[in-house]
């Protein structure tokens, strides 16, 4: 006699015992849902990675996520790291269909905040460093990607934004300088 492997219920979802069967149908759901409004659900994933994932609020030296865009000049203040394409800073989809919310700067310093602590990111960031090895970060100054911007290499940062200090509303990993 062998362990049991959970029985595969249908395309990949997994029966668990002692689970009732209403949780089996909120998935499939969702992915319906999400799939009628056009909405890659992996994209919702990572937008939610954005707002909730302890790795947004790490020291940025630490953190998996490898953009880091800061409140204040010369890569000082509360900071923020992104992982993920952002369309709009402060419409950021928060995982439930039709809710949002605008991602913020970290909370840092409980007794003496730092500065920007919890302070909206759009049209506030002055700073912004790039630690990925691969991919360009892009801060753009409209929503959506376009507009003026500011372009780091890997391994770059900028000490004071050029085209979008202050005036920033989206950020996206690109392959190539555009």
């Amino acid at each position: 006699m062998g362990t049991r492997l959970p029985d595969v219920i249908a395309e990949g979802f997994v029966r668990l015992t002692g689970i009732r069967r209403k949780r089996y149908v909120l998935a499939p759901g969702l992915l319906a849902v999400a799939t009628v409004l056009g909405v890659a659900p992996a994209a919702a994933a990572l937008d939610t990675d954005n707002l909730y994932s302890v790795e947004a609020c790490k020291d940025p030296g630490a953190s998996k996520f490898k953009f880091h865009i800061y409140y204040n000049s010369g890569l000082n203040g509360s900071y923020r790291n992104i992982g993920y394409a952002v369309y709009n800073f402060n419409d950021v989809p928060d995982g439930v269909v039709g809710v949002t919310s605008a991602l913020r700067f970290c909370q840092i310093g409980a007794s003496a905040p730092w500065p920007g602590s919890n302070q909206l990111i759009k049209n506030n960031a002055a700073s912004g460093e790039n630690d990925h090895y691969k991919y360009y970060a892009n801060v753009y100054y409209y929503s959506g990607y376009k507009g003026a911007h500011d372009i780091m290499g890997p391994y770059q940062h900028h000490d004071r934004f050029v085209n979008v200090y202050n005036e920033n509303a989206s950020f996206q990993f690109t392959s190539s300088a555009k």
